[in-house]
């Protein structure tokens, strides 16, 4: 290649495509995904390659390839692409995925992971891993396969699929995701995204006792609550049972008012229900619009210390019951920030809910693209935290928006760098 000189729109994204070159991404993809669809002018992997680019430049739609990343010739080369496929040849590669192909592309994705990310290098013996374990919705057309009628926040009669994700709370980083039909809830996918969990973090059951799992009500019923903690993770879950949080509730004997919230308050149990393991369970009560209760439960089995540290709060010197519990609340209340803001900010930010897909394996593949684009970012911004602190406030939707759009010359030299 000669030296080549061009304008890019996106000159700051081109950047993060060295980097991405650099640490080998599309390498170590292409030496495990081997899709059998015939090549013409691109490869499949290629093709796929180009679907990331679009998500990275923040296309939502897959028409957007043409218009965000085939009229850039200086974002191709600086991914190390020396041309971009067209829209409908990339959708039809997508449609040839199969099963094998999505296992593959995420066998790949984790030997990533566990190379490049900071959850997978996290030192137990120093702190406990905070994971959070979730589901949201994926709305689609109603001949998309495995689309149906489900729970879509906001959305009734919707159909779609749920994608459930376990995320490493402290660096942001997903550390499995799976895509499954849209009757599928929490109840149904907890053990099957933690046993993912622990493949990708290689973990061993000495690890587990310094993992603490954070789980909505969804993940709440007696056999999952007692399968995690007969594996050894501290956990802190909401019962899922309402009939067992309001009889459990009646064995508080002293209420305290939230000091954040005078419509909240919350207790320990006095006689708790018996898990297969000793825990502890807190009663939390909502006063409702007509003055009435609400009531759940708290499961933990998390030390005072744990508790603390979870909520970032200053423990006492000798914290009394009332402190623990409300630790315990605020630690609980904390999953709004966690695994909740990744999932928006995965859709807002790399528009992981515009792109839909008919094939069920076509969207396993585009989901897995997304994940590894919402990396990059996180492992890009970590990089630019350590010159300065600002970097750290930024979300992905402002990654994509402001910090891979800034205009501008890129200049090659004749060995593409």
């Amino acid at each position: 290649m000669k030296q080549y000189t061009c304008f890019s729109p996106r000159a700051s994204l081109a950047i993060m495509g060295f980097q991405a070159k650099k640490w080998g991404i599309w390498k170590t993809i292409g030496d495990h995904v081997h899709n059998q669809q015939k090549t013409v002018h691109h490869t499949p992997i290629e093709k796929l390659q180009d679907v990331w680019i679009s998500i990275l430049a923040g296309g939502h739609g897959m028409v957007e390839i043409n218009t965000r990343v085939r009229p850039d010739r200086g974002l191709q080369l600086a991914f190390g692409r020396k041309q971009c496929a067209e829209q409908s040849n990339v959708s039809q590669t997508l449609t040839a995925c199969t099963q094998e192909n999505v296992q593959q592309l995420r066998h790949a994705l984790q030997l990533l992971f566990q190379t490049q990310s900071q959850a997978f290098s996290h030192p137990y013996s120093k702190q406990d891993l905070e994971v959070e374990v979730d589901m949201s919705g994926l709305t689609s057309g109603k001949k998309a396969e495995g689309a149906s009628k489900g729970y879509f926040a906001g959305q009734k009669n919707r159909r779609g699929r749920q994608l459930g994700r376990a995320l490493a709370n402290q660096y942001g980083e997903v550390i499995y995701e799976q895509l499954y039909p849209g009757t599928v809830q929490l109840e149904g996918s907890l053990q099957h995204l933690v046993l993912r969990m622990e493949d990708v973090l290689a973990e061993n059951s000495a690890q587990r006792k310094h993992i603490i799992l954070r789980v909505d009500g969804g993940g709440g019923r007696d056999a999952d609550v007692n399968w995690l903690l007969e594996r050894g993770y501290g956990i802190l879950i909401r019962v899922r049972q309402w009939q067992r949080a309001r009889n459990l509730a009646k064995r508080v004997q002293t209420w305290y008012v939230d000091p954040q919230d005078p419509q909240r308050e919350w207790g320990q149990v006095g006689e708790p229900f018996a898990y297969k393991r000793s825990t502890r369970q807190i009663g939390v009560r909502y006063r409702k619009s007509d003055q009435s209760w609400t009531y759940r439960v708290l499961v933990t089995n998390l030390s005072d210390e744990q508790l603390f540290h979870f909520t970032r709060l200053p423990m006492p010197a000798v914290p009394n019951l009332q402190e623990v519990l409300f630790a315990a609340v605020i630690a609980y209340d904390l999953r709004g920030g966690g695994v909740e803001t990744s999932l928006r900010q995965s859709k807002q930010g790399i528009g992981l809910n515009k792109r839909n897909k008919k094939s069920f394996h076509a969207q396993e593949m585009l989901v897995l693209l997304a994940q590894l684009a919402y990396h990059l970012l996180l492992w890009v911004r970590h990089q630019l935290n350590q010159y300065h602190s600002q970097w750290h406030a930024w979300g992905i939707l402002r990654m994509v928006r402001d910090v891979c759009a800034i205009p501008g010359r890129l200049q090659f030299d004749k060995d593409g760098l």
